[in-house]
């Protein structure tokens, strides 16, 4: 019998794309007896329905056209049974004469008399009230657009549903969402609202999709539920990619020293330089570093950029620890630099050496806009790659747009591509910030980081994080395993921060000081 999983960060699980997951649905249906995939997906519905609202009376499920819809009908039948009141609308439906305007696929429409054959009617307006409502509009590959038949009305139901108060679930995907992708197509959804935790789920059934991890799709589909329906992945069928959980993030990141050797010394956990600081941005430089501080380097050194070293004391008076040199002192083949937070157009100056002669590095922020303006600098990039010096770029979707002369809109619309492309492009792991932090690198199966919220979205916080991969390379982490295990923790510190009950800001500088609880 198969059973539905919460996902959560504890865990990694296989991503798979829409091409995958058609070919798994396929083979099943071919292994199986008629119908008998598309009655499991309305059993697994109604059993997360009733888990999630026993008391529920009168369930409103929303069907659309395809096969999305013929789950909606199965769910409908298997609650009625169960002595639900459910009342089903159904987009085919002729609102004049209360008959079909066109036939379903053979499965939907084999569900779809089920339903009515057990008494089940379909009504051309929602209910007026309504305790539950299920969204089986539109599945894989389904968005809404002007030129496709039923959007309006499509938009109308979801309008009503999620402005409704009541608990809403998904079959498979929010409809509008992108399975690939997560880019939504339906936009006038309201913001997953924190203090009512419980009111948004999604039934993915048969796979994960990445889309539902990343860009529009964690706040679309809320707490998200995989339902395999007993059909084991094959063998030759690939993830596309992988979300990444505390089972794989966390691990032997260097931080726990007391769990280390007793001969250890500061210079057993690396040495970190931030350079960056320009006149009137010293504040970046310092949260880097106080975060590499904070995660575990055994030294921090702070190169301050431009004018910045006249205007600002030697010594940071409520962190000691750190030690300020000039750009010129420090040795780029025996440390891990962290480049460009805060840099301004001082660090362009900077930057040809950097890439020549740093053997690990990361670059952020205004590196990453002076690289994206300057082919040279993008070449030296690129050759980083062939002479094993690790490298990480940590971009916002603004910066990658600039890095791959594209709109922000581009890169949006399809993160992990823009990801992936990035990484091969230069030879390095990118993280590509926001809602699903992607990882990627060369040759290898991207990351989608399930961790953080919106506490992040305030300034500072991404220098935050590229000191915290600057620790961990300085650990002597592997590149992507440092960005990785980096962007979970920094997220998993927001979440931790949310959950306490805390009622301060979770400003930059809390969060990097959080990089040690």
């Amino acid at each position: 019998m198969h059973r539905t999983l919460k996902i959560s960060h504890e865990l990694s699980y296989p991503l798979f794309d829409i091409a995958a997951t058609r070919q798994m649905e396929a083979r099943a249906q071919a292994d199986l007896p008629e119908h008998r995939l598309m009655q499991r997906a309305g059993l697994a519905t109604a059993r997360l329905t009733l888990a999630l609202a026993p008391h529920a009376q009168h369930i409103w499920i929303a069907c659309g056209p395809g096969n999305n819809g013929g789950d909606g009908f199965e769910t409908a039948l298997q609650l009625h049974r169960l002595g639900k009141t459910v009342s089903l609308t159904w987009t085919e439906l002729d609102q004049s004469t209360e008959a079909s305007t066109r036939q379903p696929p053979p499965d939907a429409r084999a569900s779809r008399l089920r339903a009515l054959s057990a008494g089940l009617t379909i009504s051309p307006e929602p209910p007026t009230r309504f305790d539950f409502a299920i969204d089986a509009l539109l599945g894989i590959g389904g968005t809404l657009s002007a030129d496709r038949p039923g959007t309006w009305l499509m938009t109308q139901w979801l309008n009503c549903m999620h402005n409704s108060g009541a608990p809403v679930l998904c079959i498979d995907l929010p409809t509008g969402l992108n399975a690939d992708t997560g880019a939504s197509s339906y936009h006038t959804a309201p913001s997953l609202d924190a203090s009512r935790p419980g009111l948004r789920h999604t039934l993915s059934l048969l796979t994960l999709k990445p889309g539902l991890f990343t860009a529009d799709g964690r706040d679309a589909a809320g707490q998200v539920w995989l339902d395999d329906l007993s059909v084991v992945t094959p063998a030759d069928v690939k993830p596309f990619a992988l979300l990444q959980g505390k089972s794989t993030a966390m691990g032997a990141t260097g931080l726990a020293r007391q769990h280390q050797a007793h001969t250890s010394h500061k210079g057993s956990f690396g040495d970190v330089a931030v350079l960056g600081g320009a006149p009137g941005m010293t504040g970046a430089a310092l949260l880097a570093a106080s975060a590499a501080l904070h995660a575990g380097a055994g030294r921090v050194f702070v190169a301050l950029l431009g004018d910045a070293t006249d205007s600002v004391l030697s010594v940071d008076t409520t962190q000691p620890e750190l030690m300020f040199r000039s750009p010129a002192a420090l040795d780029m083949k025996q440390l891990v630099l962290v480049c460009g937070c805060g840099g301004g157009q001082a660090v362009q100056a900077h930057l040809p050496l950097i890439l020549a002669e740093a053997t690990r590095a990361i670059f952020d922020a205004d590196a990453l806009n002076a690289i994206a303006t300057t082919p040279d600098l993008q070449a030296l990039l690129a050759a980083r790659q062939a002479h094993a010096q690790a490298t990480v770029l940590t971009p916002h979707p603004l910066e990658a747009a600039r890095l791959l002369q594209c709109s922000t809109l581009d890169v949006q619309s399809n993160r992990l591509c823009a990801a992936q492309q990035l990484a091969d492009r230069f030879g390095c792991v990118v993280v590509l910030k926001g809602s699903g932090s992607v990882i990627a690198a060369p040759g290898q199966t991207a990351l989608i980081n399930p961790s953080g919220n919106a506490l992040l979205a305030t300034p500072g916080t991404g220098d935050v994080l590229a000191g915290m991969i600057g620790a961990l390379l300085a650990a002597g982490l592997p590149a992507r395993t440092a960005a990785a295990r980096a962007v979970f923790m920094h997220g998993r510190f927001a979440d931790c921060w949310a959950s306490s009950g805390k009622h301060e800001a979770l400003t930059a500088s809390r969060l990097a000081r959080f990089a040690s609880a």
